[in-house]
Parts: structure tokens; C-alpha cells; sequence
């Protein structure tokens, strides 16, 4: 059973997400909280495996919380969740440590796939919301940064272009297809890369690509 934590400033809005996700059978609603003071509270006490962390909420937002509770070991997987296609604080949000984001507005079936993916550890955002994301983040940052190829320097050549692909927002079956290689060689490529890199999820990874100019 994955252990859920709902984390919104609207009662409403955490009794939908409730029934959605009980009703999976799998997943289980461990707590909820209103704000980001509350949220990181309860994670402490109720160790969730993943939290569904509103953005945008009074007192202290998701981001601010995001940022503490990533800073742990055995941190929860955290999705962030938003009524915009791109909000301005996500970005910061993903470099923080959450694993992605998804509308509020996401069909029942996709929001618990969602949890089971990130709780996994599997692919963060779907290659859809990847491409919107970085796209988005690519026109704030044009400028190619040197520190970022510095970084992407440690990576071996096939390392490289497999994050450069991660980058443009390819899935793991696609990245394979386009490089001739097993989906399972793709993983492997990525999750040595995060740890060289010392990045926790492959989104940071997109990002960095883009603050490099090379995707």
C-alpha cells in the first residue's frame, strides 16, 4: 500500500483528491494538511511515500515546504499541484526536489498512475508535461551557462547523450529507440548520470541540459 499525504489550502479540493485515490485500492490517504508549516509536520509524524503538495497556499506555500522537507534522507516523493499549465514557482520547486507537478484538473486514473510511477522511483513527469515544462524554462533561461557544461562534463559521451535526450523531454522508450539501445540500458545511463550529477530526479537533469544550451 503507497502512503499518501494531501497537502491544499481547500478542504474541497483534498476531499476529491481523497476519494480519488482510496478508491485506486492501493493507495492510501495517511493524512492532510492546509498549509506548508502543516505538511511538513505531518510528514514527520506519518512518514507518507508521497505527498501531493499545493502550490500556491496561505501561510507558507508548497515551495517553501517543498525545499525543507527535500533536504532530508528518505525524503517523500513530492508531486506539486497547480490549477496552471506552468507556474512561475515550479521550476524553483523542481530544482528543490519535487519529482514534478500535475494539474489540478488531471483525470482520476492518470493522478493515481501518477503516485504509483513516482512512488516507484520511475519516470517523474510524462514526456507531454516534461516538454511543456522545459519549454517554458528554456525561454527564461536562454543564455547557455558554463557552470552547467562544467557539471556535464563528469558524464561519460553515451551519459551525455542520453541526458541530452532526457533534455528534449524523451521518455526512456524513445530515448532507446533513437540510440539503438535496450530500455533497460536507457535506465541505467540515467540513474548513473543523476548520481554523478548529484541530482535527484531526471527533470533537474532537463534543466540542467537546457541551462547548458544543449538540448
Amino acid at each position: 500500500m503507497i502512503r499518501v499525504l494531501l497537502v491544499d489550502d481547500e478542504a474541497l479540493v483534498r476531499s476529491g483528491l481523497r476519494m480519488i485515490l482510496e478508491a485506486a485500492g492501493d493507495l492510501a490517504v495517511v493524512g492532510e494538511a492546509r498549509d506548508g508549516d502543516e505538511a511538513v509536520q505531518a510528514a514527520a509524524r506519518l512518514r507518507p511515500d508521497v505527498i501531493l503538495m499545493d502550490v500556491r497556499m496561505p501561510q507558507r506555500d508548497g515551495l517553501s515546504a517543498t525545499s525543507e522537507l527535500a533536504r532530508h534522507p528518505g525524503a517523500p516523493k513530492i508531486i506539486m499541484l497547480t490549477t496552471f499549465d506552468i507556474d512561475e514557482y515550479v521550476h524553483a520547486a523542481l530544482r528543490a526536489g519535487a519529482v514534478g507537478f500535475l494539474l489540478k484538473d488531471t483525470p482520476p486514473r492518470d493522478l493515481a498512475e501518477a503516485v504509483r510511477v513516482v512512488a516507484a522511483g520511475n519516470a517523474m513527469l510524462s514526456p507531454t508535461v516534461t516538454r511543456r515544462l522545459i519549454s517554458a524554462f528554456a525561454v527564461q533561461s536562454p543564455a547557455p551557462g558554463l557552470g552547467a557544461r562544467a557539471r556535464l562534463a563528469a558524464l561519460t559521451e553515451r551519459e551525455l547523450e542520453v541526458v541530452c535526450a532526457v533534455g528534449r523531454g524523451l521518455s526512456n522508450a524513445e530515448i532507446g529507440r533513437e540510440l539503438e539501445m535496450a530500455e533497460a540500458t536507457v535506465k541505467a545511463h540515467v540513474s548513473r548520470a543523476l548520481a554523478k550529477l548529484e541530482l535527484s530526479n531526471r527533470v533537474q537533469a532537463a534543466i540542467l541540459v537546457h541551462e547548458a544550451g544543449l538540448a
